[in-house]
């Protein structure tokens, strides 16, 4: 008796769905001649807006209802949210309108109109978001006398073949985008392997500026900290040693300077009455001047502490050579400061495209682990070398960019480098993001209408790391997937869709 019970629930619940399901309009249509109106699709395209709207056709005296999509193009393919969508009926009998505030679902505005008389008509969106307006019109939309009239100008379904249903709610809820393929200027590359290096001039060595036992200036320092010029980085203390110990250089210093400079001052005293010579005064001078700039140098960083080591320049610790406590030698290296402005993007070519290399303009590179692409033309980049002969036993010859770091680029990284050479000026080209790869074919979704996909497979040509060129498989005009390939991909796996009020 329960499992009665639960199954005539469960057929209560969907024969509840399945009249929901159905278009309204049906309540005002008589089905007894067995024939219905098939709902009309259309989807439209501005700079700014997609529009995919389903209505039934238009018969005068009965209300259509109209299920309009309204998708933000640019960066975002996010469905419109606020504003409010005006929908003009316009021709040569007259015009009417209908207004929706807001949205029913996110992206979806629902409007009904009744039209008066028949004639050939044009539908016009007029929408009004927060953010922008925008203005879509579908041309050449009949109105028919009687609903017979518009079932008899139905066209036969040709049915849908290999057509993906990807529908609206799915791809608001991803990352999301499709652009129309179009004939460009596009570069043929060079694939080679490249890394970043610091430009010259943007780097300094700190050195030890004396004999003794290093030590950090702070627990800071480290590499990859900033520093500022100036700021004291390490300091030098002589510690227990008895060898150029800069403890006691600097009162050895101090000593001789002050030994020198009273000298010098009796003899300035003394030289007025012919005691010392003038000569005699010239050789005490020479001693002071000598004694005050050895102490000087000593006395500019020292302090009781030791002789401080500072940077001479702003920006960050790159590499450390010492470690805390470790004797160190005058000249000796202690560390790399770099201000990481700008870089050099070293390419390594191989030999068989040296006659190419004049011909290099620009180049698009990727670093490992990173899955962003960049552009040394974004980067204000700049050819400064090419090789002109190949060292030693190498294949490879080398080309070398100036590029600005905007992008955190790590100097060291090793990178995959698309050289732009020729550049065709009329290649169809997609972003790579677009292609799924199946046992070695490649394949986009063509987006054939607002919910319909076709899966196509292509034939590809050079890639310049962001965009790759199309020598067959679609043509100038189709739109591709660009973004979410992959989850259309899965809605023909898995054959369910979510649960929708659309107007059919």
């Amino acid at each position: 008796m329960n499992k009665l019970l639960a199954a005539l629930a469960v057929a209560t619940v969907l024969f509840t769905n399945c009249e929901h399901s159905h278009d309204d309009n049906d309540k005002d249509h008589s089905h007894s001649d067995g024939q219905e109106l098939e709902a009309l699709a259309y989807t439209l395209y501005t700079e700014k807006t997609e529009l995919f709207v389903e209505f039934k056709p238009l018969v005068a005296g009965m209300e259509t209802r109209f299920a309009a999509h309204f998708t933000m193009l640019g960066e975002s393919f996010l469905p419109v949210t606020e504003g409010n969508i005006t929908l003009k009926l316009t021709g040569p009998n007259g015009e009417q309108q209908t207004v929706s505030n807001e949205p029913s679902n996110p992206g979806i505005f629902r409007l009904a109109m009744t039209p008066q008389k028949a004639g050939a008509y044009t539908l016009v969106f007029n929408i009004k978001t927060p953010s922008y307006i925008d203005t879509i019109t579908i041309d050449n939309v009949q109105v028919y006398a009687d609903k017979q009239t518009a079932i008899g100008a139905q066209k036969p379904d040709a049915g849908g073949g290999n057509e993906i249903t990807y529908l609206k709610e799915q791809a608001w809820k991803i990352e999301f985008a499709n652009q129309p393929v179009k004939a460009k200027p596009f570069s043929e590359v060079i694939r080679a392997s490249g890394k970043i290096l610091s430009a010259p001039g943007d780097e300094r060595v700190i050195v030890a500026g004396a004999t003794g036992i290093v030590l950090f200036s702070g627990s800071g320092v480290a590499s990859g900290s900033e520093v500022r010029a100036g700021e004291t980085v390490f300091t030098i203390i002589g510690g227990t040693l008895t060898g150029s110990n800069i403890d006691a250089r600097f009162k050895e210093a101090k000593t001789n300077f002050e030994k020198a400079e009273t000298e010098y001052n009796r003899g300035k005293e003394l030289a007025p009455t012919n005691i010392i010579s003038q000569k005699e005064l010239l050789d005490l001078k020479i001693k002071y001047d000598n004694a005050q700039t050895a102490f000087n140098v000593l006395a500019k960083d020292y302090s009781a502490g030791g002789q401080r080591i500072s940077s001479p320049m702003g920006g960050f610790i790159k590499n450390i050579f010492v470690v805390q406590g470790q004797y160190v030698q005058e000249g000796q290296p202690l560390a790399v400061v770099s201000q990481n402005r700008r870089l050099v993007l070293r390419v390594d070519v191989p030999s068989n495209h040296f006659q190419k290399l004049p011909l290099i303009a620009s180049a698009n590179f990727k670093i490992a682990g990173d899955e962003s692409t960049y552009s040394t033309t974004d980067l204000n980049g700049k050819i400064v070398s090419f090789g002109k002969s190949i060292e030693g036993n190498s294949p490879f010859v080398s080309i070398t960019f100036e590029i600005d770091n905007k992008n955190g680029i790590i100097p060291g990284a090793f990178t995959d480098v698309y050289l732009k050479t020729n550049t065709l000026s009329n290649a169809l080209a997609v972003p790579v993001t677009s292609l799924i790869e199946e046992q070695g074919h490649f394949f986009v979704y063509v987006q054939t209408a607002g919910e319909s996909f076709e899966k196509r497979e292509i034939k590809t040509g050079s890639s310049d790391g962001q965009n790759i060129q199309i020598l067959s498989g679609v043509i100038e005009g189709e739109r591709v997937v660009t973004k979410g390939a992959y989850q259309v991909k899965l809605a023909t796996m898995s054959g369910a869709l979510p649960a929708h009020g659309h107007e059919h």
